[in-house]
């Protein structure tokens, strides 16, 4: 590599403005590629199984959905994460608040519109899924009143509903009546009805406010300009993971379901692994945001061509989010297509089926069509990302 290119590459890596640190743009960067690979696998996997049930799959299979498993948790935390370093002297405080006031409504819209058509590619508006574009719009909703509060208090929110959300499993929906479908979208889960619509919520906003919180705080302590900043970050990364194994390992707290012990060693590993996602659990969260802090003076120190490539979809993760979708679907029609002759019912619908029968592809291709799929955005992430930075105040800041 020529001296030219390496200056070229760090002063990409180098924040677009102050308020940026490049290591969340290369986490987030790193959550929606690793995003990528869970959507082709849902609309491509050839294997008519669930990847975690235990008695069907194997190792790799359940590796494949499970290392997606971080995208959410780094989404989400990040998201608070860069609304606190969002936070400057240019604007008042109701000015933030109500910035992301609409930010997280108009998320919330996007997830029903333009994010449901790339899932069903189908114009049938009488049914949705609440994902994480959902529950990140409304967890922002929450933070504008937040944001008003001190920040150790905001994060002492967070952190509460992250530790103590699972004591709150035993109460049921239908224990509030008619107010069921609030705690469905609370905490619970689930279907909710009005009229003729329906919604699957599939991410209630109890803990992903809570984790939410928790970011806007570290957003705080990513402020501190000093060199123990990464130490303790690492430190609070290590007792995260000492608390999984602790809590976890003992079916202590934190997880409705308890891991039981398989066949063999691997299998006994992966049913520890396999936590609650729907809604997370304190044991998902410990496992998947405990290793990225433990880890975290590595990814600041993370130089060169691959934090340049994670950084360009760091910068614009909503937009490669939304595009991918499409084109994920897209290329799912046409490998159905041409493998069965027709264009099946599932790939009109969501959850797709996992291909179907007769379609599909085993983990070596699908792993290839991630590549593919990943390497056909980076070049219009890229377009989009400097378009982006031009224009810092234009209505491009919503995507």
């Amino acid at each position: 590599m020529s001296p030219s290119t390496e200056i070229s590459n760090d002063a990409l890596i180098r924040p677009t403005s102050p308020r940026r640190v490049p290591v969340v743009d290369l986490l987030r960067g790193l959550a929606i590629v690793l995003m990528a690979l869970d959507h082709v696998r849902e609309f491509l996997q050839a294997q008519q199984i669930d990847p975690l049930d235990l008695s069907q799959t194997t190792a790799p299979l359940f590796f494949t959905r499970w290392v997606t498993h971080f995208c959410p948790s780094l989404f989400v935390l990040l998201a608070g994460t860069a609304m606190a370093l969002g936070l400057d002297g240019r604007r008042s405080r109701r000015q933030q608040a109500q910035f992301v006031l609409v930010r997280g409504l108009w998320l919330v819209v996007l997830e029903l519109t333009a994010v449901h058509l790339g899932w069903q590619f189908n114009v049938q508006f009488h049914s949705a899924l609440g994902q994480v574009i959902w529950v990140i719009g409304w967890s922002m909703v929450c933070m504008s009143a937040l944001i008003w509060l001190p920040n150790w208090l905001v994060t002492a929110i967070g952190l509460a509903l992250i530790f103590g959300h699972n004591s709150l499993d035993s109460v049921s929906p239908e224990s509030f009546g008619q107010f069921a479908w609030l705690w469905r979208f609370l905490h619970a889960g689930g279907g909710i009805s009005w009229s003729s619509f329906y919604i699957h919520i599939a991410y209630p906003l109890i803990p992903w406010v809570g984790v939410m919180a928790a970011g806007f705080g570290f957003g705080r302590l990513l402020r501190w300009d000093s060199p123990a900043r990464a130490k303790i970050i690492s430190a609070m990364g290590i007792l995260m993971i000492l608390l999984f194994v602790i809590l976890r390992g003992g079916n202590i707290y934190g997880n409705p379901s308890v891991w039981t012990p398989q066949g063999d060693p691997v299998r006994t590993l992966l049913s520890i692994l396999n936590c609650q996602k729907y809604p997370p659990s304190l044991s998902f969260l410990l496992m998947t945001l405990g290793p990225v802090f433990a880890t975290w003076p590595l990814w600041e120190r993370c130089r060169g061509p691959l934090a340049h490539f994670l950084i360009t979809f760091g910068r614009v993760p909503l937009f490669f989010y939304v595009m991918h979708l499409f084109v994920i679907h897209g290329l799912a029609m046409a490998i159905v297509y041409a493998q069965v002759g027709s264009i099946p019912d599932w790939l009109w619908q969501f959850p797709p089926g996992h291909a179907g029968p007769g379609a599909g592809v085993d983990l070596p291709a699908l792993y290839a069509i991630w590549a593919g799929v990943v390497a056909f955005h980076y070049p219009i992430c890229r377009w989009y990302g400097v378009l982006k930075s031009r224009h810092p105040r234009s209505v491009l800041r919503f995507l």
